[in-house]
């Protein structure tokens, strides 16, 4: 199996990184600074908790008086109380952002999908994608809400902790931070390394979902060609290869926390040292102590906290490279800031100032390559009349898919230029031109769905008498009553419950519905049966009347009716003419024309 090859990331901490993403919290500003206050509020409570044990030593343990202990009982239940709610309200709100925040990137992520050219998608897997789409972003979801909680909380009940120690014994309190220089430089060490596997094991896991993809998508070529075990083989090499990664990448995380542990453990040592000497001295109350031992333990909590919350970034970061790197990949073909202006973009069309599309196409001068460097065309000249039908014939690579492609603007010439009824087509909108394009390809892909879905997949807003005038017109209404349901049948992923020439006439019957100026068929009748082609063959003289036509095809008897065929070699036309004339000619059209003939005549 060909594996796509992707980019490798080296940087180390990217804050710029988190500064895009958090542009997707926008529109979650108001449940953020709800988020923060919340968990400023659980911080600083939680920190004022040990000055209520150093109160009640000093007060009522100390000093064998219980006058107003009732008072201090109540009041540390409205603490409790408090304490409660805000716990109900930071899970409530960091989970509403969790999910606001993956459905914000994967809409993004599927809107840039929707706008990628053709060549982002003939250089990368169907699986490295639903892998960004899926486990990236729910990785990103995960770590920027809770991160997000446990940071304001660690930073809140650090800072707040830090002052109480300060006032309450200075020189003790400096003492007992002194292994947070160390802890720093530590946690620099540690970052570097669980950022450098966790790229890796993100890296594996996109192969591993495109080899899952391509698993299922081949599942009948795996099977006639027994590469079951082969497969298996190939699969088990790239889990082992993620398991080793996620092993060391587990192994590092685990190592950090421990080492925070210790070092905050370290800390709270020196301060029942120093702080039970001072006790025994008196310079200090007993209170004190136990505060400075519970605040001691309080400090160094949120720091393993934001360790984790670190190291939990380190692992996300290399989700996010790479979702953002998919999100941010700009098409290959774009329409000016002048031409989106007039004519609006891919999703907000300003279908007003559409120009109505007669069908006249130019080739003025075109070359074009591929970005490999394999060059198809080059000075490429041709007229096209509206209402023309243009047959295209010859050998594998000859340029047939290209002139189409390069006519439909799914691809644009890297010299010349294309004009439609005049104009040079990159002076009018993608859309403009797209939405008055109909194409059948020689497998026709068909949603998940029913057959009328499928049909009004072509205009949205279709009635269900318009779907089955469609259908009837291109003899599809008569096979689709014959199922047990009609129009109403469940064809599942694919139309895999259908045969290629029902497929074919339903996705007939969509592209009649769309009602495109320009029509496309790729070899539209090479996978069907003789008596099927005739059916269809009789819905492609009625959907070709009053259009302009590309027919690419090998059964040559599918394009007679044809008012030019183009005869193609390495990206120039060698021969054009109707039928009868390229016949009459004897040239190459005429040998491929009687040796198809003789095969048949022989089948």
């Amino acid at each position: 199996m060909t594996e796509f090859k992707e980019e490798d990331y080296n940087k180390d901490f990217d804050f710029g990184l988190w500064k895009k993403l958090l542009y997707y919290l926008k529109p979650l500003k108001k449940e953020v600074l709800i988020l923060a206050t919340v968990m400023m509020g659980v911080g600083g409570i939680d920190a004022i908790f040990p000055l209520m044990t150093k109160y009640a030593i000093d007060k009522f343990v100390v000093n064998n008086n219980i006058s107003a202990l009732l008072r201090f009982s109540l009041l540390y239940g409205v603490l409790i109380i408090v304490q409660a709610i805000n716990v109900w309200l930071l899970i409530n709100y960091a989970g509403k952002i969790e999910t606001t925040m993956t459905y914000n990137i994967r809409k993004a992520g599927f809107k840039r999908l929707q706008e990628l050219s053709f060549s982002y998608y003939d250089k990368t897997a169907v699986g490295w994608l639903m892998a960004r789409m899926t486990s990236d972003v729910k990785r990103l979801g995960e770590v920027l809400s809770w991160g997000f909680v446990d940071s304001v909380w660690g930073i809140t009940m650090m800072i707040t902790t830090m002052v109480i120690m300060l006032f309450l014994n200075w020189k003790l309190a400096l003492i007992t931070l002194s292994v947070v220089p160390i802890l720093a430089v530590i946690s620099l060490y540690f970052q570097k390394k669980i950022l450098k596997l966790y790229r890796k094991v993100r890296k594996i896991n996109s192969k591993i979902t495109g080899a899952f993809n391509e698993g299922i998508m081949g599942a009948k070529t795996t099977k006639t060609l027994v590469r079951e075990e082969d497969n298996l083989r190939e699969f088990e090499e790239k889990t082992t290869k993620m398991r080793e990664s996620s092993v060391k990448a587990a192994i590092f995380s685990a190592l950090y926390l421990p080492v925070v542990l210790t070092l905050g453990s370290i800390g709270t040592s020196f301060a029942l040292v120093f702080g039970g000497r001072d006790v025994l001295l008196t310079t200090i109350s007993y209170g004190t102590l136990v505060a400075f031992i519970s605040y001691t333990v309080h400090f160094f909590e949120p720091i393993s906290q934001l360790a984790r919350v670190f190291a939990e970034l380190q692992s996300a970061q290399a989700s996010a490279e790479r979702t953002l790197s998919m999100i941010e990949t700009k098409p290959d073909i774009q329409d000016s800031q002048e031409v989106i202006e007039i004519y609006g973009d891919t999703f907000t069309p300003k279908r007003e100032n559409w120009s109505e599309i007669k069908g006249d196409i130019s080739f003025k001068n075109v070359s074009f390559a591929y970005e490999d460097g394999e060059q198809i065309l080059e000075d490429f000249n041709l007229e096209i009349k509206a209402g023309e039908t243009i047959a295209l014939v010859g050998e594998t690579g000859s340029g047939k898919s290209t002139i189409v492609n390069l006519a439909c603007r799914f691809y644009e010439p890297t010299a010349g230029e294309i004009l439609i009824d005049g104009v040079d087509y990159k002076k009018r909108s993608k859309l403009w031109l797209h939405s008055n394009i109909g194409y059948v390809l020689q497998t026709p892909h068909l949603f998940s769905g029913t057959i009328k879905d499928n049909i009004r997949y072509g205009n949205l807003e279709a009635s269900d008498l318009d779907i089955i005038k469609a259908a009837k017109l291109v003899n599809a209404h008569q096979l689709i009553k014959k199922l047990e349901q009609g129009y109403d049948t469940k064809i599942g992923e694919g139309g895999g419950s259908l045969s290629t020439g029902e497929k074919q006439l339903i996705s007939f019957a969509r592209a009649v519905l769309a009602d495109p100026r320009i029509f496309v068929l790729d070899e539209a009748t090479s996978s069907i049966d003789t008596e099927m082609e005739q059916i269809i063959q009789q819905a492609i003289d009625k959907l070709l009347k009053g259009r302009t036509n590309f027919i690419i095809a090998h059964r040559l008897s599918t394009i007679r009716s044809a008012d030019r065929i183009l005869v193609l070699r390495d990206g120039e036309i060698i021969e054009s003419g109707n039928h009868q004339e390229l016949l009459r000619s004897k040239g190459y059209y005429y040998k491929l024309y009687t040796n198809q003939f003789m095969k048949e005549g022989i089948v």
